[in-house]
């Protein structure tokens, strides 16, 4: 066991505590130490099932990033990179350091994160909670058992819910903090349960890192064929990027995140995080699989406390329900988590306003103009009445983890598509037949059939109408599919209302596009969409 035991240990890094340190713990250990420690319970089919509390998701509003020489003129400041003075992380770094101090248990991980040897990041993780260190053992990549004596990482996080910042003190918004400090590669998590905060922090410095070595990072995820084609899926949570990258006919790289050199697309991770809610075993079956096997973790999945039946269904703690499990768990993995660079990009979007066709092909231009948008639709919600959709735009499909401006991510996107002569397909998941109210959500088997068609290299052949709205390429028929649904307008009882909704979303575009169009060449800004002018 003292082989997990690293020689550059929390003394050398400034870290003192009193605490009984577990370090580099398996799978197993944690499992007993967290169930021991009454952190979680066992389902019956295996899974740890635990409950984050209050926060059942990120706490976007509570992240900073600290404002120095070093980052002053690097990060793109403002809704999404809010800045924290380095006074202010100094008194929250030494209250972090006493608490530290303090503890009984502490749990730490050292672990990577990148596949690709070149383009990794070595991370320490140090966990108040068993059940967060599995997570993010679970969630990254894991170093043999050899690489571990001498570990030393470059980036430390210290994760502890239970600290409750003082905005007053610590230059925070509330109790909860998420703060990153690039100069002395440190984040600290406090006052929040949710493990999805250290997986995106990891997240949120290979954005930083990447970039100025040419390396494109990606909120996406990403599968191969038999062929040795690589696919790219990028979308934002709920237009189906685990669940179509989980295909029984292709290699699956990686659900969530991912980097593109020269010479592969990697997964920075060595888990999926899925989404659970109503997971169904006949459109998901691989990823169903997970949820009845030992070493998944389960966040706010309702359990029976007498079975230890799983309720999928039931979202009274959480309808962002998740599961974390090792790649492996899903059948036909990359033993690598590499593959290609790619010859397919398919951004997938979740089109609550039924606008949107369900495949269509983008020139460069237009890819890159819809990767800056990061467009999807949420539904209204729960409140009776409510029917009208929410546009979301989240640039690059990630913007709270982008720290660099949109426009770095998306020039090398346009070089790297135009370097590989890669296809690019807009693919909604959302709504047809209307918007959400009326119509209903497009086929997964109509969605599978066409992205099938777009990866083989047999859509290319297809017949291409333009469409009015958005300028791009719209097949009129594929084998196999109903070709009613190729034409959203087609499908809307009143035309005109399909019109006047078609004319809005192109207005919502266009606003939220004002903030990118100094930072883009003429032919992306001629990309964008021009509300068609009705019969």
């Amino acid at each position: 066991m003292n082989e997990r035991i690293p020689n550059f240990g929390l003394d050398r890094q400034g870290i003192e505590t009193r605490a009984t340190l577990h370090w580099n713990l398996v799978t197993a250990k944690l499992v007993e130490t967290a169930v021991a420690r009454r952190e979680g319970k066992l389902s019956a089919e295996g899974p740890l099932v635990v409950e984050t509390g209050a926060h059942t998701g990120r706490s976007a509003q509570d992240k900073f990033i600290v404002r120095d020489a070093e980052t002053e003129s690097s990060v793109w400041w403002g809704k999404s990179n809010k800045a924290m003075n380095p006074e202010h992380f100094a008194a929250l770094k030494a209250d972090f350091l006493k608490a530290v101090h303090g503890m009984e248990d502490l749990f730490v991980q050292d672990l990577y994160g990148g596949s690709q040897p070149g383009h990794r990041v070595r991370v320490r993780v140090v966990n108040e909670l068993a059940w967060h260190n599995l997570f993010i053992r679970t969630m990254l990549v894991r170093p043999e058992e050899r690489e571990l004596k001498d570990f030393a990482p470059d980036y430390t996080i210290i994760d502890l819910p239970s600290f409750r910042a003082n905005p007053q003190r610590h230059g925070c918004r509330s109790e909860t903090v998420i703060a990153v400090n690039f100069s002395e590669k440190l984040i600290l998590i406090g006052g929040t349960r949710y493990a999805g905060e250290m997986k995106k922090s990891v997240f949120g410095v290979l954005n930083y890192l990447l970039p100025p070595t040419g390396v494109m990072p990606m909120h996406c995820s990403a599968n191969i064929g038999p062929k040795g084609d690589t696919a790219v899926f990028f979308g934002l949570s709920g237009t189906g990027k685990t669940t179509l990258s989980a295909d029984p006919a292709r290699t699956l790289i990686g659900d969530d995140e991912h980097g593109w050199s020269d010479t592969a697309v990697f997964n920075f991770e060595g888990g999926c995080y899925a989404k659970m809610i109503r997971l169904s075993p006949e459109a998901e079956p691989e990823i169903f699989a997970t949820t009845k096997r030992f070493g998944t973790v389960l966040e706010n999945v309702v359990m029976d406390p007498v079975t230890r039946q799983l309720d999928l269904d039931d979202n009274r703690l959480a309808e962002n329900s998740r599961g974390a499990y090792p790649i492996d768990f899903i059948p036909n993995a990359s033993d690598e988590n590499m593959g290609p660079v790619p010859r397919n990009i398919v951004m997938l979007t979740a089109d609550a306003y039924g606008i949107l066709p369900p495949i269509a092909k983008l020139t460069p231009d237009q890819a890159m103009y819809h990767f800056l948008s990061g467009y999807t639709a949420r539904v209204a919600g729960t409140e009776i009445g409510v029917t009208e959709p929410d546009a979301t735009f989240s640039t690059c499909f990630g913007a709270p983890f982008m720290p660099r401006h949109p426009s770095v991510y998306g020039n090398l996107l346009k070089e790297r598509i135009a370097r590989g002569a890669v296809d690019c397909w807009l693919v909604n998941t959302g709504w047809t037949g209307g918007k959400y109210g009326v119509g209903h959500r497009m086929p997964i088997k109509a969605t599978r059939a066409l992205l099938n068609a777009a990866l083989d290299g047999s859509l290319n052949d297809a017949e291409f109408r333009t469409d009015p709205n958005f300028g791009f390429k719209v097949p009129v028929g594929v084998p196999g599919v109903d070709s009613s649904i190729l034409d959203p307008r087609e499908t809307w009882a009143d035309k005109a209302e399909y019109d006047a909704t078609a004319a809005k979303l192109v207005d919502l575009f266009n606003e939220n596009f004002a903030q990118f169009a100094d930072h883009v060449d003429q032919g992306v800004r001629e990309a964008a969409p021009k509300a068609a002018v009705a019969a």
